[in-house]
């Protein structure tokens, strides 16, 4: 299908370490992912997430590298 014709409604959805992704918004979320509230046409919320979506590291990642630095820090 030629995506200019992708009429389909998505939603942003994120997952419990902070990585967003789009999905239908007809569906049932897959486990794990949570809708965030903003829904629209694939190219919009693909630019959501490109706008919100600013450190592309998992939550456990960044949370592991913050409390390294905090222990070199002491």
């Amino acid at each position: 299908m030629d995506e200019r014709e992708d009429n389909t409604l998505y939603m942003v959805v994120v997952n419990g370490e902070e990585q967003y992704s789009i999905w239908p918004a007809d569906r049932e979320l897959p486990l794990g992912w949570l809708d965030t509230g903003f829904h629209g046409l694939k190219a919009d919320c693909l630019k959501h997430i490109e706008e919100i979506w600013i450190d592309m590291r998992p939550l456990s990642l960044r949370q592991k590298m913050e409390e390294l630095e905090r222990l070199q820090q002491q």
